[in-house]
């Protein structure tokens, strides 16, 4: 694989994974609350999604979805209703009393452990259940690979860049949100962030339902 093509994808995922999404919208929405580590944890569930995304689109799973009109609706349906339920869910938390922001995970280890597993399934589930994303591997992914030559190892090589630069930019944007973290634990400023992000993820919820 040449340095072209490498460039030449990174350039269209950089594109790709810096656009207003539903990732960025999850970030903002648990680390105001959870903290870093918890944002950290949503991060590894992106990026883990995208070897998913990959594998699928190397064994043509991507193709035969989109290709079903029934199997692709399902897709629509289940990523529709989980970004609604995320964010029904931040706009619940939005008016919960602000003495749930004090119960910080350092006081409760195994529910901690228990919340990183979630806050990293919410990461994975946002990003595998996103049609666009699985549209991209099929259509745009498969013009990088040189079939001629060892077309798996090309594929995951690509799939890898994707996966380390979504992982730059959504690491950099838990860092910043995390230093804004005690700001944005004041009352009205967690009702704020909480309503916004739960209308986005609603937003984001009938996007998706509705894409053709």
């Amino acid at each position: 694989m040449d340095i072209y093509t490498v460039f030449t994808f990174l350039l269209v995922i950089s594109l790709m994974v810096m656009s207003p999404g539903p990732n960025g919208v999850l970030l903002l929405k648990t680390v105001p609350i959870s903290g870093k580590k918890h944002g950290y944890a949503n991060v590894l569930g992106i990026v883990a999604a995208f070897y998913l995304h990959g594998t699928l689109s190397v064994f043509g799973l991507s193709a035969i979805i989109v290709s079903s009109a029934s199997l692709f609706f399902a897709v629509k349906v289940v990523g529709a209703v989980y970004l609604a339920y995320l964010g029904v869910k931040a706009i619940i938390s939005a008016f919960k009393k602000s003495n749930v922001l004090e119960n910080t995970t350092e006081n409760k280890p195994k529910s901690s452990a228990k919340k990183l597993s979630s806050c990293f399934l919410e990461g994975l589930l946002t990003n595998i259940l996103n049609p666009k994303v699985s549209i991209f591997y099929l259509a745009a992914f498969p013009q990088f690979i040189n079939f001629e030559s060892n077309a798996i190892a090309s594929s995951y090589i690509l799939v890898s860049v994707h996966a380390m630069f979504a992982a730059l930019w959504f690491s950099s944007m838990v860092f910043l949100i995390g230093k804004s973290t005690s700001f944005a634990k004041s009352g009205r400023m967690h009702k704020l962030l909480q309503s916004a992000s739960g209308t986005v993820l609603l937003w984001f919820s009938y996007r998706v339902a509705t894409v053709k």
